[in-house]
């Protein structure tokens, strides 16, 4: 999820002064009497350094951003690393992948071209009320794999809104409000859900992949294409699963139902025909796609796709973060017209710079700031050995799986982006400790945080649908406790296939 940058506000925000003072206070106290046996300084010095970004992330006292720099504050302070060290770690890579991707998000939101794929697919599913949930499903599972989740449930909610206000003028409330909850839960869930397929869909997807990267430099990495051969399937599973739930279960419309495609159409008519700028962005879009998965070679049982990069043999440094720029730069230099004034313009402009969610940026590099620290203070080493001494006589499986339950419930109270950051070093090196691959530990956990069904607070999708009042917290509460329990299981099973082969 996205989690929205908020201003200090201290005057008007008691519980803000408490954030503050809270975690304050811990640090201080656990700078002064956390003495662990047998551990340097610098363990203690770490662990009130996350103790201190725990509180004010949970709390939130202060902007996300905020706290995501007391790393470059706080390392030199406490002589734990320079400025010029820790530095490299809020603007490396991944963040360049995910700035790229951003402002192509950005461009398709600009031109409609979101609206329009949405509209298409809606078009084609809506026969009956099942169908059209499962419609709005799918529209946002695909924008939300590369676009922002908030952005697709923003996108998609007036659609949602509209198509039941034009039922409700032949349909009364009775009758209509399991098809509403279905959809207003489809388009939360389906939303969540859609950005595990990618790497670039959600920011936990992102985070694994730099702190991954940072913690084990010499391992090999998961590529793009190898993510989406796993998480695609999965997201696709997860997305039947739960419109089986809402739609055909918990949420059943009456066979009286009927509806009628015509409203649809009307919606899309509405858009008017394909523009110019709407078919360019399309076509930066499906061929960023398309030389993120065709990169690197991809082998298969008995033959293997050759990657594009090896077409290149002088470029060797090229990653998705530098075919993400790429295409965004295009943006800034194709030509288009402005919808409102008919002017000519860019597809991209100065203004697309602006709305960048560079504190998101900030949140990403403190994340992985803090896996650094973890990882050279020695703290991720002690933490593995003293509370997770037992974990590998679990098996692996049972050691996914409540990996996935634990993540699960903590991302349903807190924003799951700072949550992936805090818990994935700590798996990583537990994994370690008991002489187990972190990979598929790391891959579960990041997958499980998206996984928030249960509570309005969970994601912003959740949020955003619970506020329009078509759904009640037992409706998410009743459905979301079946989908968590689904979700730890089926990301159990596809994590444990799939790696059972990554590294043969």
């Amino acid at each position: 999820m996205t989690p929205a940058t908020k201003p200090l506000g201290l005057e008007s925000k008691p519980i803000s002064l408490f954030g503050i003072l809270l975690g304050l206070g811990c640090f201080a106290l656990v700078l002064l009497f956390f003495r662990p046996e047998g551990a340097d300084a610098a363990v203690t010095k770490m662990a009130a350094i996350v103790v201190l970004m725990a509180i004010w992330w949970i709390l939130e006292p202060v902007p996300f951003a905020v706290t995501a720099l007391l790393p470059f504050v706080l390392y030199p302070i406490l002589g734990l690393q320079s400025a010029a060290k820790i530095a490299p770690a809020y603007f490396n890579s991944i963040i360049f992948l995910f700035l790229g991707g951003f402002l192509i998000a950005l461009a398709m939101e600009r031109w409609n071209l979101h609206r329009r794929l949405a509209m298409h697919v809606l078009v084609f599913f809506g026969h009956t009320p099942a169908l059209l949930v499962l419609g709005f499903m799918v529209a946002c599972g695909f924008l939300s794999a590369w676009i922002s989740n908030t952005a697709t449930t923003l996108a998609m909610l007036p659609v949602g809104m509209a198509v039941l206000a034009k039922l409700e003028e032949n349909h009364d409330t009775k009758t209509l409000r399991p098809l509403g909850v279905s959809i207003m839960l489809g388009i939360a869930y389906s939303c969540s859900i859609g950005g595990i397929a990618t790497p670039v869909g959600t920011p936990p997807n992102l985070a694994f992949r730099a702190i991954y990267t940072e913690m084990f430099p010499d391992a090999v990495q998961l590529t793009f294409a190898q993510w989406c051969f796993f998480a695609m399937p999965l997201s696709l599973a997860l997305l039947f699963c739960a419109w089986v739930v809402l739609s055909l279960w918990l949420f059943r419309s009456p066979k009286s139902l009927k509806i009628d495609r015509s409203l649809l159409r009307v919606e899309l008519t509405a858009l008017g025909p394909l523009r110019r700028e709407e078919a360019i962005v399309g076509g930066v879009f499906a061929l960023t796609a398309v030389l993120w998965v065709f990169r690197e070679p991809i082998a298969f049982e008995g033959f293997t796709i050759p990657g594009w990069q090896g077409l290149l043999p002088w470029a060797t440094g090229i990653d998705d973060g530098t075919v993400a720029i790429f295409m965004a730069v295009l943006l800034f230099l194709l030509p288009g017209r402005s919808t409102e004034t008919g002017e000519p313009t860019r597809l991209l402009t100065a203004k697309s710079i602006a709305n960048v969610p560079w504190g998101i940026i900030l949140l990403f590099g403190g994340g992985y700031a803090m896996a650094r620290g973890f990882q050279d203070s020695g703290l991720s080493a002690w933490v593995a050995t003293t509370f997770f001494s037992d974990f590998g006589t679990l098996g692996l499986f049972s050691m996914v799986l409540i990996t996935c339950l634990v993540m699960t419930v903590l991302t349903e109270l807190t924003s799951n982006t700072p949550s992936t950051q805090l818990v994935l070093p700590i798996v990583g090196a537990a994994a370690v400790a008991e002489q187990t691959d972190p990979l598929p530990l790391m891959v579960a956990a990041t997958l499980s945080a998206s996984m928030a069904f249960m509570m309005p607070v969970g994601t912003p999708p959740n949020a955003i649908v619970f506020g329009t009042g078509r759904v009640r917290i037992i409706d998410m509460l009743k459905a979301g406790v079946v989908l968590n329990v689904i979700g730890a299981l089926l990301i159990t099973v596809v994590v444990m296939w799939f790696f059972s082969g990554f590294r043969q």
